[in-house]
C-alpha cells in the first residue's frame, strides 16, 4: 500500500533537507515517492500502477505519495516544476528524477535498474 507524505513525515522517513545539505536516505528500503495532485490527469493514471507496484514489491520497496498542491515547501525544496514527477530513491546512491506519466514497464525498468530490485 502507498503511503501519504506530510513535510514532516518526509522529512522524518526519507531526506531531511533542512539537517543535511548533502543526500542522506533514511529509509532501510529504496523508495518511490509521487509527487501528484488531485486535479492532475496523468497523476490518475499513475496512481493505480503505483498501488499495484506496492502491492507487487511489499517488503521490498516503500512506494511514497506527495500532495504537492498541500505540500508546497516539500514541492519547492525538490523543485518540482510539473506533475506527476517521480523520485526513485535507491539505498546508499544518488536518488533519480523523472517526470510525466510512466507506463507500467518504465516503472518495472526504473526499479530493476534504479532501486536495484528484482521482480519476483
Amino acid at each position: 500500500m502507498s503511503e501519504k507524505l506530510t513535510t514532516a513525515d518526509f522529512k522524518a522517513k526519507v531526506f531531511d533537507w533542512e539537517e543535511n545539505s548533502e543526500w542522506a536516505y533514511k529509509g532501510e528500503l529504496p523508495a518511490i515517492v509521487d509527487f501528484y495532485a488531485d486535479w492532475c490527469g496523468p497523476c490518475k493514471m499513475v496512481a493505480p500502477i503505483l498501488e499495484e507496484l506496492s502491492q507487487e514489491f511489499e517488503g521490498k520497496i516503500n512506494v511514497y505519495k506527495v500532495d504537492t498542491d498541500a505540500e508546497q515547501e516539500l514541492a519547492m525544496a525538490f523543485g518540482i516544476q510539473s506533475i506527476p514527477s517521480l523520485l526513485f530513491i535507491p539505498v546508499g546512491e544518488k536518488p533519480q528524477m523523472a517526470a510525466g506519466a510512466l507506463q507500467k514497464q518504465q516503472f518495472y525498468q526504473a526499479i530493476k535498474d534504479v532501486l536495484k530490485v528484482e521482480a519476483a
